[in-house]
């Protein structure tokens, strides 16, 4: 599908309208996206271990989001979500890889095959707001396909540069640019120097902090002088790094004039790996629980969004989309995602919807902290969040141990209300059962709606295949 019919297709007559329209009225649009950056990792979001004064900064000058989540508990399938608008169940981006990922001979099931990029007729939302007037710049991690139909430039964006495009996670020991920070940052700040005379995405994609870690000398001696484990100052120092060039940006955008009409995002597109502990939170980086896919969230708008506000309600990745098409003046996409605007600008409390979802039908190796599973960051789940509660569904189980008809022995389902119990401790599946069958009836509907893909049984003939590689990546 070319896109000029992808864009017709998303904005019909919008995408008409001459791109002679007053643009001074189209906000600039900074997406900083964090790799790997836990929610309480932050010093606005509690940590007492690492040190991030020019985040924080940010969060005095706009909206924190204390709800905020990715659309996956890993990097691909966030980032798939983040681009399209979509549930995981449209994009079919479940992993990075392989859905087959640890021991085969501890499956249970044989899980849905991932897809690794994203497919080239979904209309990202570089491509739609290209159809709104914006020149589009990505500058990091792409990480949704390298082909003729997949690469950042198919899929929309006008400029694209990484300097760790090749091998990003090789550790290379780079004194003055540690994990590509500063010339990445330093390359948005050119793009978006060079096109002052009309609306930009930019799209700033940190390698940073993702494994393997890295970090300039002195950051990490900071760090080492203060008495901490060298493994997690060098997770400290790097998160360091990381606030220094958010630093610069802001800074940049302060002197130029840019930052009166820019809207900036900043938020990670997943937990944190367990060399970070997400306490209270449950769990890490690949799995559904907290630790998984809650993550830090900034909006900032000068004269829009009023500083220093704190907002409460759940949100999630794939609300970016809508809500930059409706900065950019256009509210009629259909998306799985919800405009945010209302909220940023103080007209709404909550969104409209009430409920958010996460499906991932495999498995992922290596255990998170405080996990449910000694093999596994996760089995295959569906999980939803509704209100306060939050509900997990774990298809082994739900598939092979009598399903809805013996919950109360099965274990498929955890149940938690996360306003009493934030770090999902106490599983109240089988004492509030009204709940829990509410929930579980919403969860399921959402299932059928989306066509969502389950696991299914292991026969002598259909079995888990561990295939090259499967156990690398994220």
């Amino acid at each position: 599908m070319s896109y000029l019919i992808k864009a017709f297709t998303l904005t019909g007559a919008s995408a008409l309208l001459s791109l002679n329209l007053v643009q001074a009225q189209k906000p600039n649009i900074l997406l900083i996206l964090a790799d790997d950056l836990g929610y309480k990792d932050c010093g606005f979001t509690g940590s007492k271990s690492f040190e991030t004064p020019n985040i924080d900064a940010l969060a005095k000058n706009g909206m924190v989001f204390t709800n905020a989540y990715a659309a996956a508990g890993n990097c691909a399938p966030s980032r798939a979500g983040l681009l399209s608008g979509k549930y995981s169940p449209r994009t079919g981006v479940y992993a990075v890889g392989s859905t087959t990922r640890g021991s085969v001979k501890e499956m249970k099931l044989v899980p849905v095959k991932n897809t690794n990029d994203l497919n080239g007729n979904f209309i990202t939302f570089a491509e739609a707001l290209k159809a709104e007037g914006y020149t589009t710049g990505l500058f990091g991690k792409w990480h949704l396909g390298i082909s003729e139909t997949t690469n950042p430039e198919a899929q929309g964006f006008d400029v694209y540069f990484d300097s760790r495009k090749d091998n990003p996670n090789m550790k290379r020991d780079d004194p003055t640019d540690p994990k590509g920070i500063f010339s990445l940052t330093d390359a948005a700040i050119r793009f978006m120097s060079s096109n002052k005379d009309k609306p930009t995405l930019t799209y700033l994609a940190h390698h940073a902090i993702h494994s393997s870690l890295e970090s300039r000398p002195a950051s990490l001696r900071k760090f080492l002088d203060k008495g901490i484990d060298k493994k997690l100052a060098l997770y400290a120092a790097c998160i360091y790094d990381l606030d220094e060039s958010i630093g610069k940006m802001m800074e940049f955008l302060k002197i130029s004039g840019l930052d009166q009409n820019t809207l900036v995002i900043f938020t990670s597109d997943n937990g944190a790996t367990q060399q970070s502990s997400q306490e209270p939170l449950r769990g890490n980086k690949g799995c559904y629980y907290e630790g998984g896919i809650r993550e830090p969230f900034i909006a900032v708008w000068p004269n829009k969004i009023k500083s220093g506000t704190i907002q409460n309600t759940p949100i999630i990745n794939i609300d970016l989309y809508p809500t930059f098409l409706a900065a950019a003046g256009n509210t009629g996409v259909n998306l799985d995602g919800e405009n945010l605007l209302p909220l940023f600008l103080g007209q709404k409390e909550t969104t409209k919807r009430d409920k958010l979802f996460w499906h991932f039908p495999g498995y992922l190796n290596d255990p998170v902290i405080r996990g449910r599973d000694s093999l596994f960051r996760t089995r295959p789940v569906t999980t939803m969040r509704k209100g306060d509660w939050k509900i997990h569904l774990y298809h082994e189980e739900w598939l092979l141990d009598g399903g809805k008809k013996n919950l109360a022995n099965n274990n498929a389902i955890e149940l938690y209300n996360l306003k009493d119990d934030e770090g999902e401790r106490v599983s109240l599946a089988n004492v509030n059962i009204q709940k829990r069958n509410e929930l579980l009836a919403d969860l399921l509907k959402w299932m059928k709606k989306t066509k969502a893909p389950m696991p299914t049984l292991i026969t002598k003939t259909h079995k888990p295949i561990l295939n090259e590689g499967d156990n690398g990546g994220e």
